[in-house]
């Protein structure tokens, strides 16, 4: 049998640019410069990229991939014509002219130059997004929480098995310093035997009550943002992408601060621990048998806090028999003091080194071995989230298997694992 057109500029990349994925078949080798930009590596041995929803998280990915030597942008993708015009600007602004702009992530996926796409859409549109692009072969950067569902997570981590996928969760923590000196002084055990973990998440405001409903602006695809989710009228808060609130205050988008915060935070708990093959068995909801803060417990006794005080000024605190280390972004403090400059050795466990989130992604593209956060992990930290979120809901204890990962003796909450989606906006077979 005969490559296929694709197949074949993979090879040629693979075999050409070590950090270089594929990009697409018959186009001819052109100047850099004819490209936009001097600096670049030649045309073929570029990494062609999409980009699929231009909200406020988008900004930094449109602005730091493109600047990188073997990656060139394609295209952009969003159901708000403001946002994409905007994106479009900065593109040209970096000295990219022919950039394609569609309300469809379809259109883009059927780009035979595109070879990887970066997902940064609302948490509900996700998961048909990632498994969508890995089916059409694209390698894929998708932002965190992974999924809105636990389900949804279940078939991701299957499609990029089945598909040979290369995909980056944008857990960027992992890819911090000081997280990965927390993480290894915890697994190596310097400060003991674990016994708590506090998490600082913060609230969002609850939505309205009664949503201010005004006509859909001229220029936005309301009900393609609206997606699987059931079918509301239109409101500005709803729709509107702010860190501090907007649609990350609803559940029908997202899991509130356990999936915005949470995602991050918890994700790093898993990683220190080790248990990103595996997770907790009991969530309890703030309130539920007197409970003061919600938490969560592994099987080995270990409790996870949200919002436990004293934070003493971090947002991650692992309380061992030994010591503590304190954790947040840009800084790492330890107890004793001095763990925090403590060298590790060749025979020392050290945990997946990334310096740069971004740059790890598009170095597996070439490599295609697993980025820092690969399906698996993005599943195993999103389905704390989850968890946490049906938890909250129902107001009750939760308990979960996660060898079956199968929440059991309740088959309200386990119905829960998923959500209904609107007809036509099915997960893609």
């Amino acid at each position: 049998m005969n490559p296929t057109p694709q197949s074949s500029r993979r090879q040629f990349l693979k075999s050409s640019l070590g950090t270089a994925g594929a990009v697409f078949s018959g186009m001819q080798i052109v100047r850099a410069e004819t490209l936009g930009n001097a600096s670049k590596a030649a045309a073929n041995s570029r990494i062609g990229m999409g980009f699929i929803g231009m909200g406020l998280i988008s900004d930094g990915h449109v602005r730091s991939f493109p600047g990188m030597k073997n990656v060139q942008p394609i295209a952009v993708c969003d159901v708000k014509a403001g946002q994409l015009q905007k994106a479009v600007g900065v593109l040209k602004e970096k000295g990219f002219n022919d950039i394609l702009a569609t309300a469809r992530f379809e259109e883009l996926l059927a780009r035979t130059d595109i070879d990887a796409v970066c997902v940064t859409t609302p948490d509900h549109w996700h998961a048909a997004i990632a498994l969508a692009a890995m089916k059409a072969g694209k390698d894929v950067y998708v932002e965190k929480p992974m999924t809105l569902t636990i389900e949804e997570g279940k078939a991701l981590v299957a499609a990029e098995k089945k598909y040979g996928r290369i995909l980056q969760v944008g857990s960027q923590q992992r890819s911090s310093i000081h997280f990965r000196i927390a993480a290894n002084l915890v697994r190596n055990g310097m400060i003991g035997e674990i016994k708590e973990v506090y998490c600082q998440l913060g609230q969002f405001p609850q939505p309205p009550e009664k949503e201010v409903l005004i006509p859909v602006p001229e220029g936005f695809d309301y009900d393609r943002w609206l997606g699987p989710t059931p079918f509301f009228e239109h409101s500005e808060n709803r729709v509107k992408g702010n860190y501090g609130g907007g649609w990350r205050c609803y559940w029908e988008y997202g899991s509130r601060k356990f999936g915005d915060w949470g995602a991050h935070h918890f994700d790093i708990v898993q990683w220190a621990l080790d248990r990103d093959t595996t997770g907790p068995v009991e969530f309890i909801p703030k309130g539920h048998a007197g409970a003061e803060h919600h938490h969560y417990r592994y099987a080995d006794g270990i409790t996870v806090w949200r919002d436990k005080k004293p934070d003493n000024g971090h947002m991650i605190r692992f309380i061992g028999t030994k010591g503590e280390v304190l954790v947040s972004r840009g800084k790492i403090e330890t107890s004793p003091a001095e763990l925090v400059r403590h060298k590790f050795g060749p025979n020392d466990i050290q945990v997946y080194e990334s310096m740069d989130h971004r740059v790890n992604f598009i170095d597996s593209i070439g490599t295609r071995k697993p980025t820092i956060c690969p399906a698996s992990v993005g599943h195993r930290s999103g389905t704390i989230c989850q968890l946490s979120g049906i938890a909250q809901r129902l107001g009750r204890s939760l308990k979960w298997d996660p060898k079956a990962e199968q929440i059991t003796g309740d088959a309200e909450a386990a119905a829960m694992q998923d959500r209904p989606r609107r007809k036509g906006y099915e997960l893609p077979a």
